[in-house]
């Protein structure tokens, strides 16, 4: 039987959650999918661990998610766009994110604010939690998964495998993407004025603090509804990434928590591919809309799973600050732009050096 370790929550920041790909399959009776805002980043995290990149990992909001090995080490990874500091008895020193790092038993990890989004991973081997309907997803409202179906606290201990090895680390970053979130129209376009669309399309919009797991609010110009039509709708299915607008005229986009279904028409759905983006904007953050094809969508979510990969493919050993990076020597040109000093002095090719007839 392989060693046991445990990880203790010193500080559980906001929203901190067990999450994994989460549970499809079960919308018809009501179940949302759950688990990760951004599933790119929770492959990340898990990859750096040589975890399958479905594990369960912590999921965090805003930074402040504070933990502590006990008894054995133990290995975690960061992913997310946020700083981190590790404490030991008679020091602390920082830690980037996008890495592994091992714990020795009375160390601690501090997640500190997050630079850009709200949302970050911590990705743990071998850690034992409840499934429901096959994912360890916590989905608090119905105390599905996790840590007995709630979200984790100060105190909660959590199993995991013991060990360390070789730290790892990506190679490139993911960059933030400062592009309009994508979305396709429908499916009750046809319950809005005509300058409802076209308004969501070319204005701006804030993430309203009125944001979480469920959904996000949005404020901006209204949207209007038809009046023959009115503002509700006979309840059908809902999916995450479904801009609904309630009486208010304000949209509201529905996240992995969101319901299952609801009575308000939706004028368009966020493409899968820039859901996470969009999943993970802080309040305040300004966001445009723009409409795409279904083709354009299907093509874009090729696109997306393409860069993730080229991510995942450049995750290799740790290199900390100041040392040499054997990444850029085995990549770069190191004999672009070799200058004969016999001649005029412009460069030579790669294929004609010094001495070579």
């Amino acid at each position: 039987m392989n060693p046991r370790a445990v990880l203790e929550v010193l500080s559980a920041g906001a929203m901190a959650s067990i999450q994994d790909r989460g549970r499809f399959g079960w919308r018809r009776i009501g179940v949302p999918r759950s688990g990760a805002l951004e599933p790119g980043w929770l492959r990340l995290a898990n990859a750096l661990l040589g975890n399958p990149e479905d594990a369960p990992a912590i999921e965090f909001f805003a930074g402040g998610l504070a933990v502590r090995a006990l008894q054995r080490p133990l290995q975690l990874a960061l992913a997310g766009h946020f700083t981190a500091e590790l404490r030991y008895p008679g020091g602390r020193r920082p830690i980037a994110s996008w890495r592994s790092v091992c714990l020795a038993p009375g160390e601690t990890l501090h997640c500190g604010s997050i630079a850009a989004g709200r949302v970050g991973y911590l990705a743990l081997v071998g850690l034992a939690v409840l499934r429901h309907f096959g994912s360890a997803s916590t989905y608090a409202r119905a105390g599905l998964g996790g840590v007995d179906g709630r979200l984790l606290a100060p105190g909660v201990r959590l199993s995991v495998a013991a060990g360390g090895g070789g730290e790892r680390m990506l190679w490139r970053l993911p960059v933030v993407d400062e592009a309009a979130i994508r979305v396709v129209a429908g499916p009750q376009d046809d319950h809005f004025d005509v300058l409802a669309m076209p308004t969501l399309v070319g204005e701006a919009y804030r993430i309203s603090p009125a944001a979480d797991r469920m959904g996000i609010r949005l404020d901006g110009p209204l949207l209007g509804h038809r009046p023959e039509k009115g503002a509700e709708i006979v309840s059908d299915a809902t999916v995450p990434g479904a801009i609904q607008v309630p009486g208010s005229g304000q949209p509201i986009v529905l996240l992995a928590d969101g319901q299952t279904a609801g009575g308000y028409p939706k004028i368009a759905t966020v493409i899968s591919a820039d859901l996470p983006r969009l999943a993970v904007m802080a309040p305040g953050r300004t966001v445009r809309f723009a409409a795409v094809s279904v083709a354009a969508a299907e093509e874009a979510a090729h696109a997306r799973q393409a860069e993730l990969q080229a991510l995942l493919a450049g995750i290799g050993p740790l290199v900390e600050p100041g040392e040499h990076d054997p990444q850029a020597l085995y990549t770069a040109n190191l004999i672009s732009g070799a200058v004969d000093a016999t001649a005029d002095g412009s460069p030579m090719s790669a294929d004609h050096l010094p001495g070579e007839p």
